[in-house]
């Protein structure tokens, strides 16, 4: 799962000479030898033109593979279920018997009707299970998926009373490649930097693949973490898959740092979600028994119970678990190409396919031999969320900002949650929720405990370690109005048909055009109209204009003095307003009822912005890739990608706005600094983020102070140093700051207070000029999460968020991460305020 992993082993396996090793692999060192095979159904190399494990497969010869193998196999059906951003067909195979393919929906039918309230009428005994296994979601793992070939093979061609019995009483549900756009990237690599002569040496290129590297899909989005907010188009069609049928067990396979050997859940038992029943585990850890059974077999190394855990339902071994099915993850130490030196001796590429087609058998085997146990697991499981369910509704929404809304309940719909509108306003808490931008949710339903999981703000904890995030509450990352105590009466109307809700129309306007900044996106509209040569000004002062109220930020392009007529303004404005679901209003007098008039000089002038984006090595690539994603697909707005290789030779005049993600190191060599510097003297605005202050502070580029913390290990022991040390870091949390909405870094929020992510361990002491903290972290800022004593006390009262001037100039800077995962909505307004609204601050 994550990129490097260094376990210390008890033990050291022999291995053979290292020729005998390095040498092509035969198909017989994969497959089982106690079973025949169809001679009618083409072998892997056959297609190939190579044996599985002599070079790394592209996902384009991956897919043909499985498009024949399905072709002349009666065993086999394979879907076209989606595309990813570069094009590449996202497959699904359903792998089971001839007999159960003739009646398959049936089966789907009856299967999902585990699910339902009356489902103790189903006689599992008779029926198959089933099974979801996907390969290499993170497409720099490749053994997965280039198992996924024999896989495919074996299960086509593999004869005898026992694979029919496998085949009769389950149904496989296989995706070759979760990632293909990272799998292809990957691949590519591996291969062009192979040796005719391999060679093992860690050091040589062929192991140190280049910036951003195969593991993300074409974002950089870590994919393994969207299970839950179902982000991305590759996420969707899983989630889809998954909800088709309510699989019993889903298998995610992985890769981890090259000097361990196999892991193979349970994880750490101290850190499994709550909501996960305690049957989930033992059952997972008798699943596991099978695993350990074929690698003792196989002489292959293993472990479980160690380095990984059950607690955010966003990854694929663990989003099952809270939906009435058994996720496994599998780490298999990776060889990072074909062959490489570890401390158990010559790590091959062949053998770590072998050890994933091996676990991908295993799990066949405990599902077969558990079949009615898992059909009862998963049949009990909703019955009893059911009964846990409570009798009243969640509730949430925003009058100021629907669409933020319409996206959240967008997730919950792609989860097959039931979502209903409300037929009035009304009242819960002191939380005002308007019809037609607010949804109600019933407790009582299917999926009840997953509800639970998306909107829960824990913050205690059995253990104080987590391989993930800590926190992930919706509503707190949307920044919405919520309850979880409205009256299920509130739900009138089920919507079966989610969309975007409608805004009014324009009108006429004589003057010109006042833009709602609340609405989300309002960037898109003003970097439109800005684009479009259009003159537009910012409102620094709230006012009512013709019985209507005007908040801060409130954008005015008025028509004198443009270069469109009255005409070809209102028809712009209007397809602006109605094709980004933004409130646009037309007005016919400059004179304000309230408030500063529309001439104000508190009308600051906009300008257009270029803005360009730092990438390459020593950048994060998440985060770099989460801005792209914001501007290229959120807000259409065109954002230069400049790498840190050709930063000195790059002509900076051109942008009017930079933005350094989260960076480690030396991303930015002195010349490229001394560049940046001249840049942001002569009027450029830097917007950095997280651990980019070290950067910052380094070339002296800011002067604010940083709290320091210390932490001294008392009554620590040798063996629990790693704990204790890793209980000081901030792995993912929310907290509460109270905001200056009157600055315009602000601009666009209706409430006083804004729940923001952090996972860094940066403080920032508050200024002694007050205006100068438009964030600030409250008192008790906590809103879900985990978060030590000593971070804690750090926390409170300093501020994520800075804004310094050098020379005509700006430097921006957030402690923390405003885009994260591309479901943190509520936060996305900061740094396009940033972009916007910099000279206004």
């Amino acid at each position: 799962m994550k990129q490097f992993f260094t376990f210390s082993l008890l033990l050291l396996v022999s291995f053979s000479p290292l020729f005998s090793q390095l040498q092509p692999p035969t198909l017989d060192y994969y497959l089982p030898s106690d079973v025949s095979y169809n001679p009618e159904i083409p072998k892997p190399q056959e297609l190939l033109g190579w044996v599985p494990g002599t070079w790394h497969v592209s996902h384009d010869k991956l897919v043909d593979y499985m498009r024949k193998i399905a072709e002349v196999s009666d065993r086999i059906s394979i879907e076209y279920r989606g595309k990813t951003f570069e094009g590449r067909p996202l497959l699904l195979l359903t792998i089971t018997s001839p007999e159960n393919h003739s009646n398959i929906e049936e089966i789907r039918k009856n299967h999902v009707a585990l699910t339902e309230k009356d489902a103790a009428s189903q006689n599992t005994s008779e029926m198959p299970i089933v099974t979801y296994q996907g390969m290499s979601i993170h497409g720099n793992e490749p053994s997965g998926a280039n198992a996924g070939l024999l896989v495919a093979y074996y299960l086509a061609a593999a004869e005898g009373p026992e694979m029919d019995k496998l085949l009769d009483n389950t149904v496989i549900l296989f995706d070759p490649s979760f990632n293909p756009d990272g799998l292809q990237r990957f691949a590519y690599w591996a291969n062009t930097n192979k040796s005719q002569n391999i060679n093992p040496d860690p050091q040589d290129r062929e192991y140190d693949e280049v910036w951003p590297g195969g593991r993300t899909n074409h974002y950089w989005f870590d994919m393994n973490r969207d299970w839950l907010p179902v982000q991305l188009p590759e996420s969707r069609v899983r989630i889809e898959t998954f909800h088709s049928w309510y699989p019993n067990i889903l298998t995610d396979h992985h890769e981890m740092g090259s000097n361990s050997s196999f892991f193979f859940q349970p994880g750490i038992q101290s850190r499994t979600n709550p909501l996960t029943p305690i049957l989930n585990q033992e059952l997972t850890k008798e699943i596991g028994n099978y695993h350990a059974a074929a690698f003792d077999k196989l002489g292959s190394l293993y472990y479980t119970e160690e380095d990984y855990d059950d607690f955010y339902y966003g990854k694929g071994s663990t989003f099952p678990d809270v939906n009435g099915s058994i996720g496994i993850l599998f780490e298999q130490a990776s060889s990072r190409g074909h062959a490489q030196e570890t401390d158990n001796g010559i790590l091959t590429f062949p053998f770590t396919i072998r050890n994933q087609f091996t676990a991908f058998l295993s799990t066949l085997e405990a599902a077969k031999n558990m079949r009615v146990k898992l059909l009862d697991y998963q049949r009990n499981f909703f019955s009893n969320a059911r009964k846990e369910a409570g009798n009243n509704a969640y509730a949430f929404g925003s009058a100021n900002d629907p669409a933020r809304a319409y996206h959240l309940a967008e997730i919950l719909k792609r989860q097959h949650i039931d979502v209903y509108e409300s037929e009035t306003d009304f009242e819960e808490e002191d939380t005002q929720f308007e019809k037609g931008s607010s949804y109600v949710v019933p407790k009582n339903q299917k999926f009840s405990r997953l509800l639970q999981a998306m909107f829960q703000e824990d913050k205690t904890f059995t253990d104080s370690l987590f391989y993930d995030i800590s926190a992930w509450s919706f509503p707190l990352a949307f920044n919405i109005d919520f309850t979880d105590k409205a009256n299920v009466s509130r739900a009138a109307t089920k919507i079966e048909n989610l969309k975007l809700p409608p805004v009014p129309e324009v009108g006429n306007a004589t003057y010109g055009y006042l833009v709602n900044w609340g609405d989300y996106y309002a960037p898109k509209v003003l970097n439109k109209i800005l684009d479009k040569g259009l003159r537009a000004k910012v409102a620094m002062q709230p006012f009512t204009l013709e019985g209507n109220d005007y908040d801060y930020g409130t954008v005015f392009v008025p028509l004198q003095n443009q270069e469109m007529n009255l005409q070809e303004m209102q028809q712009f404005m209007n397809e602006l307003s109605q094709n980004s679901a933004v409130r646009i209003t037309g007005v016919n007098s400059g004179l304000t009822g309230k408030g500063i008039d529309l001439g104000s000089r508190l009308f600051e002038a906009l300008k257009p912005q270029k803005v360009a984006l730092i990438v390459g090595e020593g950048i994060s690539p998440y985060d770099a890739g989460e801005i792209w994603h914001l501007f290229d697909t959120r807000y259409d707005m065109r954002i230069t990608k400049l790498d840190t290789r050709n930063f000195s030779r790059t002509d900076l005049s051109k942008y009017t706005a930079i933005i350094l993600p989260n960076s480690y190191g030396s991303a930015l060599g002195e010349n490229d600094t001394k560049n940046l510097k001249t840049w942001i003297q002569n009027g450029g605005k830097l917007i950095a983020f997280k651990n980019s202050v070290n950067y910052l502070k380094q070339n002296d580029l800011v002067s604010f102070q940083l709290k320091e913390t210390k932490n001294p290990a008392k009554n620590v022991t040798f063996e629990q140093k790693d704990d204790f040390d890793g209980a000081q870091y901030i792995g993912g949390a929310i907290f509460k700051a109270n905001i200056d909405r009157s600055h315009p870094v602000n601009f666009g929020y209706d409430k006083e207070e804004l729940n923001l992510f952090r996972d860094t361990t940066i403080f920032i002491e508050n200024d002694s000029t007050s205006y100068k903290n438009p964030i600030r972290y409250s008192e008790n800022p906590l809103a879900a999460g985990y978060i030590s004593d000593i971070n804690l006390d750090a926390l409170k009262d300093s501020r994520p968020f800075v804004q310094e001037s050098l020379g005509r100039g700006q430097i921006l800077y957030f402690t923390d991460n405003t885009n994260f995962r591309a479901f943190w909505y509520g936060t996305n307004k900061l740094l396009m305020n940033a972009i916007f609204f910099a000279d206004e601050m």
